[in-house]
């Protein structure tokens, strides 16, 4: 038994160790004085001047807001059409053309990304061909595409919580005269609001992070950050790289943490609504 604890203690060690020691050292260079990214100056360290010049640098800082923007939008798209998707596969039961929506939805998450790229850059020549829209390519063809493999994750996410679902709670409401859309808006929906926030916070991170579809689907102007920053690698990374990921790793943390709090305040809020009502009907 305490060779187990050992073992288990080791292997988590070690596993946190691989996955979160380049991102503390990346960080940690951050701080370095020197243009070598890899060589610490021990006389002139730490400093914030890569901060500094990563602010002055208008073209990270238009490639970020970009790229909120069209995360942003991509996941609100993804999760509205995701959830339409997710409630008719798991409420409607067996339909003709069932099989067929559920293997479209899903198909995004096994596509390879160049696939996918590839075939919604020759849709979008050929729709600007036949009926002159979109018009070239930019941020609205960038967010087409991301909503277009980001619904898939959502869907998926909304699916599973649907499947577990409680009907009868919806049933008792109906009893007692409630129209199905009340229902839908004060029982399903924030039952099933875990899942959307889950699927809206993957989705924007989804978009975020993507590079080969949004190198695709680009034009000219509308280099999204993950485009700069891998055009910047591939000429050597500056040290106002490793600032940039710093932040990025300290935003990202942070809404981690507090969707993970909300998360867990809305459950408990909901467990305590059940044991009240519970109560109330003995």
């Amino acid at each position: 038994m305490k060779r187990r604890r050992i073992f288990q203690a080791v292997a988590l060690t070690v596993g946190f160790a691989f996955l979160y020691a380049p991102i503390l050292s990346m960080m940690f260079f951050s701080f370095n004085n020197s243009r070598l990214v890899t060589v610490w100056d021990a006389a002139n360290s730490p400093t914030l001047k890569w901060y500094v010049a990563l602010f002055r640098n208008e073209q990270i800082l238009d490639a970020a807001w970009l790229s909120v923007e069209i995360g942003a939008m991509t996941a609100t798209g993804a999760v509205f059409f995701g959830t339409l998707a997710g409630m008719v596969l798991a409420r409607f039961g067996p339909f003709r053309g069932r099989t067929l929506l559920s293997g479209m939805t899903t198909a995004p998450l096994v596509m390879p990304e160049v696939i996918t790229g590839l075939s919604l850059l020759l849709l979008f020549v050929a729709m600007e061909q036949a009926i002159g829209w979109p018009a070239g390519r930019g941020a609205l063809t960038i967010t087409i595409a991301h909503i277009t493999f980001t619904m898939a994750y959502v869907t998926v996410i909304v699916q599973s919580r649907l499947a577990g679902f409680d009907d009868s709670l919806e049933e008792a409401a109906m009893d007692l005269g409630a129209r199905p859309a009340r229902v839908f808006f004060r029982i399903t929906l924030p039952l099933i609001m875990p899942a959307i926030v889950s699927g809206w916070l993957l989705a924007f991170t989804l978009s975020w992070d993507d590079v080969v579809i949004s190198q695709f689907v680009a034009g000219p102007g509308s280099s999204t950050l993950p485009m700069v920053i891998f055009s910047k690698v591939r000429l050597g990374v500056s040290p106002d790289v490793n600032a940039l990921a710093t932040l990025l790793v300290i935003v990202v943390a942070s809404i981690v943490i507090a969707g993970t709090l909300w998360m867990r305040r809305q459950e408990r809020l909901r467990d305590r609504e059940t044991r009240l009502a519970l109560a109330e009907n003995k």
